[in-house]
């Protein structure tokens, strides 16, 4: 039973809170696939499309004994579930992610630590405990660069840009806190992700390679697929084949890249996990990367994703849902993507997402701007 393949009618556990939940139990019915849902408040989307439904503390044993062993198999379908709920669930019931690679993925010192034991080009970086351990390591790390907390999760509040010594006086406030790095500030001509599927068997399939766009640090836009030389997409992808190589990890997940102007590629982090960069696949690839990552959890062949249509997918905020709606009656060429978010939750940093075809990425993204919906939200480097 350990290595058994899933039909139709087993019921695949869901466990998380965020948006990735309701598309893939979306995609988990429509392939036959009961699902039990695990999250932490009642008003979480997923809920909505589960056929069993269980709302608890990411640490209530009891409860997540009860959901595990009501499941044939358990995923999580983000980063952000702490590995020692994974590992725990692992003591009932089959989570062919695993934990250790979440383990390795949530603390940035031990991330780094995995990327160098590969020797794979990262940016410099130093441990730092202390504003003295700034002003000591800065002349190695050089301008500009970023402190870190080791723990992700924090988003930019426990980050801070520093591009001038003066800067390192703003530390102060939470340098306190905890353990951080200092990493280099790579100037890069694009962000780039490749998404893959690892199966059981460790073999790896490729999704087509994408761009990411930022403002303020967060992902605004994916363009795909990526305008890259062809021998800088193989680079990419080789280098995360060797990242996912020796893991004990089954489903999809995406390593993303830094890549300069002189063609050098670095590599920015691995997310275990579905991600939202992978929503342009729904479009740009014959396989969706929650059909896959069910595919893989299910032990079924995977399917040959290959490269379909042109074009981009756009983060929609609360605050972009009315001038959205204008759009609504005017572009044949847009999909919407809405994650049903209840009012009790908003305002929400993404409530969906807009996939635009065109003939190329770049016309998408040019069709995206010419709307006006976005042109207040600005980046940190502007």
């Amino acid at each position: 039973m350990e290595n058994a393949m899933l039909f139709p009618g087993d019921t695949i556990g869901i466990i998380g809170d965020s948006q990735n939940g309701i598309m893939l139990a979306q995609a988990a019915k429509k392939m036959g696939f009961k699902v039990a849902a695990y999250c932490t408040g009642q008003s979480v989307p997923t809920l909505s499309e589960a056929d069993v439904k269980i709302v608890g503390r990411m640490n209530d044993k009891e409860k997540l004994q009860d959901f595990a062993q009501r499941c044939n198999v358990v995923t999580y379908e983000s980063e952000n579930i702490a590995s020692e709920t994974v590992e725990f669930l692992e003591r009932f019931t089959k989570v062919p992610q695993g934990h250790e690679t979440l383990e390795i993925t949530q603390d940035r010192l031990l991330e780094r630590a995995f990327f160098e034991q590969l020797n794979v080009n990262i940016a410099p970086y130093a441990t730092i405990v202390s504003l003295d351990d700034i002003y000591q390591e800065i002349g190695s790390i050089g301008y500009p660069c970023v402190l870190k907390p080791i723990q992700k999760g924090f988003g930019k509040r426990r980050q801070r840009m520093i591009t001038k010594q003066t800067d390192i006086a703003r530390c102060a406030d939470i340098i306190d806190l905890g353990t951080y790095i200092l990493e280099s500030w790579v100037e890069c001509a694009k962000e780039l992700s490749v998404v893959l599927t690892r199966d059981a068997d460790g073999e790896v399939n490729f999704f087509p390679l994408v761009e990411n766009v930022y403002r303020d640090r967060v992902l605004h836009e994916t363009l795909a697929p990526a305008k890259v030389p062809e021998q800088i997409e193989q680079e990419a992808k080789r280098i995360a084949k060797e990242i996912v190589r020796g893991l004990s990890y089954v489903g999809v997940m995406q390593v993303a890249f830094f890549l300069t102007a002189e063609g050098t590629l670095y590599v920015k982090r691995l997310v275990p996990a579905l991600s939202v960069p992978g929503y342009v696949l729904e479009q740009a690839s014959s396989v969706s990367m929650f059909e896959q990552h069910l595919r893989a959890l299910a032990r079924m062949p995977l399917e040959n994703a290959v490269p379909r249509t042109s074009g981009a997918m756009v983060i929609v905020s609360t605050a972009d849902l009315e001038k959205v709606r204008l759009q609504w009656s005017l572009k044949s060429n847009w999909s919407y993507r809405l994650f049903r978010i209840p009012e009790t939750l908003r305002p929400v940093e993404r409530e969906g997402y807009i996939l635009v075809s065109a003939e190329t990425p770049e016309k998408a993204a040019a069709q995206i701007e010419a709307t006006g919906i976005w042109d207040e939200a600005k980046t940190e480097e502007e």
